[in-house]
């Protein structure tokens, strides 16, 4: 039986972040996974250049039972801490939109400066390790594996959530927990395109390839102002997946489809301009001509010209355009989710530590607890931040 201070299992961006920090205070640490490679959704992320935080973070962009568990990880471990060890490793990158920063190259950029900081702090990797077995012994935790067992002071699971199933996610964490007795909360997706019910589909799916900026709002009243983009199956874009985190099955979602304009103050100033112009033309000229043209084919907007149009009925179409409304069928489900809502329940955790309050040395980090960011990189900061906190303390 091999003896290390740390095992943490688990070698995504949580898990690494983990062992570089306690590696550098001295213990004896062990990476293991039972993937193939480092950091596979690090890897695939922001499109492979990786949104690795945002300039933004504030802990009201998290969803979590319990709304203060992140503020003291996220104050300790900033991403002015993370873009610090970026700059330090000359990782060229650069700021996309509303604060997310992007790497200028590739996301192996991060993975490599992980796994370099890991050999630096003397940190042991061991990938393709299958956990069969976890017990607690009189000290510390015993861990069988297909290459053999092993002991540890301090373990921590670091295994993410069921979202990108074909990345290897698995409900290994929530095994773990539901094993030593710790609550875990029912588990969604977050972060993922929404699907249609039959007859909008039929309606919407030719529309697919169309984006619009558009303020996307859940019946909770929780607001996105991103772009959506039609798809075969739906919706998706920023601003859905964003608004997919808040909305529940049977709920509505309201789009204004004309975010930075009052459709009522436009019409009255075009009508006035060239009164014989036809609606669907002029319209065109703010929303793209193929979804106006759909809108006018399916009856919801009038096939009139401008001078055509009375007050009561451009008051109407106002009313449609800003607040445009679908009732989603359902989400795409893990396989294409960015996060998975829900996980170890924070109140089992401490928030200073991520440790377990009724299992002494047994630690959570990352997307396996319930804490989900907004899409933008904060996500990646909660993995680097929980990962920090507990690396300081193992």
């Amino acid at each position: 039986m091999q003896k290390f201070d740390v095992i943490i299992i688990g070698a995504g961006a949580a898990g690494l972040m983990c062992a570089l920090t306690a590696g550098y205070r001295g213990r004896n640490v062990l990476l293991l996974d039972n993937a193939k490679q480092l950091g596979r959704k690090i890897l695939i992320s922001g499109g492979g250049r990786c949104n690795f935080t945002n300039q933004n973070i504030e802990p009201a962009a998290y969803l979590c039972r319990n709304t203060h568990f992140v503020k003291s990880a996220l104050a300790r471990y900033s991403q002015w801490d993370f873009i610090g060890m970026v700059e330090r490793h000359g990782i060229e990158y650069h700021e996309k939109t509303l604060g997310q920063l992007f790497c200028n190259e590739s996301a192996k950029d991060i993975v490599t400066m992980l796994t370099t900081e890991c050999e630096w702090a003397g940190v042991k990797i061991q990938l393709r390790t299958e956990i069969l077995q976890i017990s607690k012994q009189q000290q510390g935790f015993g861990l069988s594996t297909a290459e053999g067992t092993y002991q540890c002071d301090s373990l921590v699971i670091a295994t993410g959530g069921l979202s990108m199933p074909k990345l290897g996610a698995t409900p290994f964490g929530y095994k773990v927990a539901e094993q030593f007795g710790l609550q875990v909360l029912p588990t969604t997706a977050g972060l993922v395109p929404f699907t249609l019910q039959p007859e909008d589909k039929e309606r919407y799916e030719q529309l697919s390839g169309i984006a619009l900026p558009v303020i996307a709002t859940a019946e909770c009243g929780k607001q996105f102002k991103e772009a959506m983009l039609f798809t075969h199956r739906g919706l998706s874009g920023p601003a859905v997946l964003q608004i997919s985190s808040y909305w529940k099955p049977g709920e509505k979602v309201g789009f204004n489809l004309l975010p930075e304009t009052s459709f009522v103050d436009w019409c009255n100033t075009v009508t006035q301009e060239s009164p014989k112009l036809s609606f669907k033309n002029a319209l065109s000229r703010l929303l793209p001509k193929r979804f106006v043209e759909r809108l006018v084919e399916l009856g919801d907007l009038p096939e009139k010209n401008l001078n055509q149009l009375g007050k009561g009925e451009i008051q109407q179409i106002a009313d449609y355009l800003h607040n445009w409304q679908i009732a989603p069928n359902g989400t795409e489900g893990y396989r294409t989710a960015e996060v998975t809502l829900g996980g170890v329940d924070t109140d089992e955790l401490s928030s200073k530590t991520m440790e377990a309050k009724k299992v002494p040395g047994l630690y959570f980090i990352g997307e396996v607890m319930d804490v989900s960011g907004w899409l933008g990189g904060y996500n990646f900061q909660w993995a680097w931040s929980s990962g920090y906190a507990a690396g300081e303390v193992v």
